[in-house]
């Protein structure tokens, strides 16, 4: 359906027009018209099918319908929680783009940035706020912000909410909000638990499910193969350089196997980076820079991005490690056949990981192609473990932000304040320096000053 069918107004409009989007998706056909309305609603679809619009684009028109000439310091009139810095990042993205023509403020916060940023970006109130939520929280007992106003409510991936452990943290800040608002909960896959979450915080929902629960993208080409645990660094490298990859997204179980990952690539020659939450805002922004842009085709990731990277050109998607919850692999892979896009996702298997597999398969009802290893295979075993990889530290170093010393520079400075300390040995010693007049120096002592008060209580 076209988007100039559903009521959305001019702004609106004009703003996808200049992004070349003209027809709706599934979700947004049926979920844009009951948004507008005013209704709660419960939406469900597979990942990549343009949820975010779903619930963006009609809420951004309700909003500049009924907005006040000014916003109060602190207050918020609309905020979509999302599990991940790098969603909460896109949605607020997406707001900006789809609001470019209306008067409306937006802001995101979330961990990993100073305290400062994040009370600067509500202090002034804001129309739209994206934010994870424990900076959400931090900022509430701040009192930075206030929710005594909210208008709209929005849970993006309801469910991995509720995997990441959010679930006390969800039922704080609802009970924060007006009992009188507009809530939508948008995810790829609806548990029980979320289900009931949903029954509790929603009132009389329209529902929307446009494809089955957990189902697969149908243009992404899915295909196994079985090799051994200690072999799959030399699997990867070696499809790598066989496939016809533009951009290649890989999922690691672990933070170190990722970052193990990525210097057995370098070592062989193949840019790459590492995102998971042991890595710094900072780092995880260059990262994901760095691969939108295409300067490094190849990034690693833990499942902190199965649902927080929307980057169009992903041709593959690896699953070098197969996830333990089925439902993860659903999202992993729809990472790649993006926006009409085909897409390949290929998974490797090692015979610990069977009953993964079987988890998989039956979630999905489908059997995964499996591929044949190659029949130089051997040789490429053995030639990735000639391999010598850089240290941890060379890895790191590739990720310092430009605000932070390098070593060389700290080296420098470490040894700048040893000069000063041996030509000035009582500023060493944390005594006042001598004026050069004679006179007493100011505050010389105050040290003793502070001893005699001690002592006498």
């Amino acid at each position: 359906m076209s988007f100039m069918n559903l009521g959305l107004s001019k702004p609106l409009l004009d703003a996808l027009a200049a992004k070349d989007y003209t027809q709706a998706t599934p979700i947004q056909s049926e979920a844009i018209p009951t948004v507008l309305t005013g209704r709660d609603l419960l939406g469900i679809a597979q990942t990549g099918t343009g949820k975010t619009a779903a619930f963006m684009l009609p809420s951004l028109q309700r909003l500049a319908a009924d907005r006040p000439q000014f916003l109060k310091p602190g207050h918020i009139r609309m905020l979509v929680l999302a599990p991940t810095r790098e969603l909460a990042s896109q949605i607020a993205d997406s707001a900006r783009t789809y609001g470019r023509f209306m008067q409306l403020s937006v802001g995101v916060i979330f961990g990993g940035v100073p305290n400062g940023k994040s009370v600067r970006t509500v202090q002034r109130g804001l129309d739209v706020l994206v934010a994870t939520p424990g900076r959400l929280l931090d900022l509430i007992d701040q009192r930075a912000l206030t929710l005594r106003e909210l208008e709209i409510l929005v849970l993006d991936e309801a469910d991995q909410m509720l995997d990441l452990g959010f679930i006390h943290a969800l039922k704080r800040i609802v009970a924060l909000v007006p009992a009188k608002r507009q809530t939508l909960f948008f995810s790829a896959t609806m548990p029980k638990a979320i289900k009931q979450l949903a029954d509790q915080y929603l009132t009389n929902p329209a529902e929307v499910s446009v494809t089955p629960v957990a189902s697969t993208v149908d243009r992404i080409e899915q295909r196994l193969t079985m090799v051994n645990q200690a072999e799959k660094t030399a699997l990867l490298i070696q499809l790598l350089r066989s496939e016809p990859v533009e951009r290649a997204l890989v999922f690691s179980r672990t933070k170190h196997g990722a970052d193990k990952i990525v210097r057995l690539l370098e070592a062989a020659g193949i840019p790459a980076n590492a995102i998971h939450g042991n890595k710094s805002q900072a780092q995880r922004e260059r990262a994901i820079s760095e691969f939108k842009s295409g300067e490094v085709k190849v990034l690693i990731a833990t499942d902190i991005a199965a649902r927080g990277i929307d980057i169009p050109g992903v041709s593959h998607v690896f699953n070098f490690d197969l996830p333990d919850v089925p439902e993860q692999y659903v999202h992993r892979i729809g990472r790649t056949a993006r926006a009409g896009a085909d897409g390949i996702a290929i998974a490797f298997c090692s015979p610990d990981e069977r009953g993964n597999l079987r988890d998989i398969e039956r979630l999905t009802k489908q059997r995964l192609v499996v591929d044949a290893l190659p029949g130089d295979f051997a040789s490429a075993v053995a030639a990735t473990r000639a391999l010598k990889p850089a240290p941890k530290q060379a890895e790191q170093r590739r990720f310092v932000h430009a605000s932070q010393r390098t070593k060389a520079e700290a080296r420098a400075e470490g040894q700048r304040r040893q000069g000063r300390n041996q030509r000035h040995p009582q500023r060493a010693a944390g005594h006042a320096m001598p004026r050069s007049d004679g006179a007493k120096p100011a505050g010389g002592s105050r040290r003793r000053f502070r001893n005699r008060a001690r002592s006498q209580g």
